[in-house]
């Protein structure tokens, strides 16, 4: 570059991540690496209100905002949100936090945006379509082109590259791993369907499975554990729900012709062995092409989902 030429202010996207018990904001630079200093978190939750649920996503966008290093720029707002979603529109309907239906997120976003003096794009899309671009641009599939990227955590999520290309559908709903059905393993009735994923394998629906079995616990972190500790309901607990996962894995895997399956969440990480009853599943599948699928937990830790939303912006050539 010339001495004379002006330098470029170096770009960063406000990256903002949507579940059913936090969100969290973040800016991000071009090489997916977070802002020291501008990761904030407030809580969300089925309890929360409208005005509470405001409340904590223009707080964290503020926060974040406020660490934008001098002399840099935002080029855009990433959004990635639990689902369902509706990515024409904007709107969204989390499924653990009830008190929004059909509620205009992007346009929300886009108003705290502009009020800190932004005008730039705003893009809303599954949190799952967020974590797998995440994991094909930084993390556990770089260089593979047919991934599903899945969480397991408060629910089950997920989303799909295929032949290259981030798979949406015209909602933004492709991807919805969780509420694909497992038969001959029934879970608990909170969606109206004790066969979907979700209702038998996240982390709360396999502790309330194993609290049926006699198991004292409360929460993931207990039934990790006490499976550590050799517990045999919490053995069995992860049993299930790893051959649960291992299962939708295989049909998703049936219908796609997936490489790779990236895993990550806070439920995920309770025991390597989850992952050892999944791949048992795939290795005795009579079809050799679904055998061939690699599941690997994902590379990006906790950092993942903001990742992922800012790849909303910096990879927006991936989206349809």
């Amino acid at each position: 570059m010339p001495a004379d030429s002006p330098a470029i202010a170096p770009a960063y996207v406000l990256a903002v991540d949507f579940g059913g018990t936090k969100v969290e904001a973040a800016l991000v630079d071009s090489e997916g690496r977070l802002v020291e200093g501008s990761r904030h978190r407030r809580p969300t939750g089925r309890n929360a209100t409208v005005p509470e649920l405001e409340d904590s996503v223009g707080g964290v966008v503020r926060a974040a905002f406020a660490a934008l290093p001098e002399g840099a720029r935002v080029i855009g707002v990433g959004i990635g949100s639990a689902g369902p979603i509706d990515r024409t529109r904007g709107l969204v309907s989390p499924l653990n936090v009830p008190h929004w239906r059909d509620y205009p997120m992007r346009d929300f976003v886009a108003g705290v945006a502009a009020g800190l003096g932004l005008d730039v794009p705003v893009t809303l899309e599954m949190d799952g379509v967020a974590i797998t671009m995440a994991e094909h641009w930084v993390g556990a599939a770089q260089g593979v082109d047919n991934v599903m990227g899945m969480v397991i955590s408060t629910g089950i999520g997920g989303g799909l590259i295929v032949d290259g290309r981030v798979i949406t559908g015209p909602t933004g709903n492709a991807g919805h791993i969780g509420h694909v059905e497992v038969g001959d393993i029934e879970g608990e009735d909170t969606f109206g369907s004790r066969y979907a994923l979700e209702a038998m394998a996240s982390g709360p629906h396999t502790v309330a499975w194993a609290q049926h079995q006699g198991f004292a616990g409360a929460t993931g972190e207990d039934l990790a554990a006490a499976y550590a500790a050799g517990d045999p309901v919490a053995r069995e607990a992860i049993a299930r729900t790893g051959t649960a996962v291992g299962h939708a894995i295989a049909s998703a895997t049936a219908l796609l012709d997936l490489e790779l399956v990236a895993i990550g969440g806070g439920f995920s990480h309770s025991t390597p062995d989850l992952f050892d009853h999944m791949r048992a599943v795939i290795a005795n599948h009579y079809f050799p092409f679904v055998r061939k699928v690699r599941i690997v937990p994902s590379a990006l830790s906790s950092e993942g989902p903001l990742i992922g939303a800012a790849a909303l912006i910096h990879r927006a050539h991936l989206l349809p």
